[in-house]
């Protein structure tokens, strides 16, 4: 996982020296930024590229490894939510399930079934493994009517 700031800074520095390097770069597209009636840079632009093997996933990896990556994500920043404020919270997987094989499936859901109150969305159960599911309920939504 690398960092990839919005603009370039050396972040080899400490954070007096980030801060100030920040601040010039941000009066240096002021009026751009203005004129454009966006922002430019800043943390709410700057981006995460994750490697595999070397290689970056978004660009080399195949549609599974990039969701694999995403969710891997995902369920570290539920440790760290869950280190924060002691316990797990709520996880939403809205139509991952389907995108991913067999065996990411199981691994995903082993991950989290135990320790994570967890909402599957999918557009259809027939790519999903369901034994895997202890304890699941399954409930339908057709019509806008939903059943159990």
């Amino acid at each position: 996982m690398q960092y990839r700031p919005s603009f370039e800074i050396d972040l080899e520095q400490d954070e007096a020296v980030l801060f100030d390097q920040f601040m010039i770069k941000l009066s240096q597209v002021k009026d751009q930024e203005i004129r454009r009636g966006m922002t430019l840079i800043g943390p709410h632009r700057d981006d995460m590229s994750f490697s595999i093997n070397g290689k970056e996933a978004q660009v080399y990896g195949s549609q599974g490894q990039q969701r694999t990556t995403a969710l891997s994500l995902k369920l570290a920043e539920i440790e760290l939510i869950r280190e924060e404020i002691g316990e797990y919270p709520l996880l939403l997987l809205d139509d991952v399930l389907s995108e991913l094989d067999r065996n990411r499936q199981t691994q995903l859901i082993e991950t989290f079934q135990s320790k994570v109150q967890t909402f599957i969305t999918t557009t259809g159960l027939e790519s999903v493994d369901v034994g895997k599911l202890q304890d699941a309920g399954i409930y339908q939504v057709q019509n806008g009517k939903v059943t159990h």
